[in-house]
C-alpha cells in the first residue's frame, strides 16, 4: 500500500494502536524484569519492589501477567525465544560456517543480554517445575539444531544425545565464566567451543558409526 493509499484508508483503528501500546508496554516490563530476577533472587523481590523499580502501579503487573509468579515464567518464556532464535542458524550456510554462526550468535546474545542469559541458564526459583522446564527447552532445542545441522535428523539414539548434553553443558559453564571474568575475546571462546564440538562428534563417531562427524572443516 503507498502513501495515497494509505491516507485513504485513514489512521489506524483505535484498537490496532491500543494493542500496538500494549504489546510496547509489555516488553518494556519483561526488559525490566530480566535485569531485577537476575541480580536479584525470586523470593527477595515483592510486588511493591517490582512496581517501584518498573515505574508502574502493581495493578498493571497483575494486569498484564496475573501474579508475581506469572511474570517470572514471562520473564523466562521471553528469554528462551531470544536464545532458541539464535540457535536455528541459517539452514542455506555451509555446515562449517553455520556452526561457527551459530555457536556465535549464542555468545552474542550472552553477551549483549546477560541478565537474560544468566536468568535462563540458572533459573532462580529453587526447584520450580514449570520455570525448570522452560529452562530445559532451551537445551532441547540447541541439541535439535546442532543434531540437524550435522547429521539431517534430531532422532538421534542415547548415546548421542547424552554427548550433546554433555557439549551443551560445558558451553553453559564456559559461557558463564567468560562472562564473569571477560579474559577472553568473544572470537576466542567461539573457537574454542567449535574446537570441543568437533571432538564430541569424533567421540560419537567412535561409539555410532552412523553418525559421523560432517565434513565441517574451517
Amino acid at each position: 500500500m503507498d502513501d495515497s493509499q494509505q491516507r485513504a484508508a485513514g489512521p489506524a483503528p483505535a484498537s490496532s494502536r491500543g494493542t500496538e501500546r500494549s504489546q510496547a508496554r509489555r516488553a518494556e516490563l519483561l526488559a525490566t524484569g530480566r535485569r531485577l530476577f537476575a541480580d536479584t533472587s525470586y523470593d527477595a523481590l515483592s510486588m511493591d519492589d517490582i512496581a517501584r523499580h518498573t515505574g508502574v502501579a502493581k495493578g498493571l503487573i497483575y494486569y498484564y501477567f496475573t501474579s508475581k509468579r506469572g511474570y517470572y515464567l514471562a520473564i523466562i518464556e521471553d528469554a528462551v525465544a531470544g536464545l532458541v532464535l539464535r540457535a536455528a542458524g541459517d539452514r542455506d550456510l555451509p555446515p562449517a560456517e553455520r556452526v561457527h554462526r551459530t555457536v556465535d550468535g549464542y555468545l552474542r546474545y550472552a553477551e549483549h543480554h546477560q541478565a537474560a542469559y544468566r536468568t535462563v541458564v540458572t533459573g532462580g526459583v529453587g526447584h520450580d517445575a514449570q520455570v525448570l522446564a522452560l529452562r530445559d527447552e532451551v537445551r532441547e532445542r540447541l541439541l535439535g539444531a546442532i543434531a540437524e545441522g550435522a547429521w539431517g535428523t534430531t532422532d538421534v539414539p542415547p548415546l548421542v544425545r547424552a554427548a550433546l548434553i554433555g557439549w551443551l553443558s560445558s558451553v553453559d559453564g564456559v559461557t558463564l565464566d567468560w562472562l564473569g571474568r571477560r579474559e577472553l575475546p568473544r572470537d576466542a571462546v567461539r573457537d574454542l567451543l567449535v574446537r570441543t564440538l568437533r571432538a564430541t562428534l569424533e567421540a560419537i563417531e567412535e561409539f555410532e558409526p552412523d553418525f559421523p562427524v560432517p565434513r565441517y572443516g574451517r
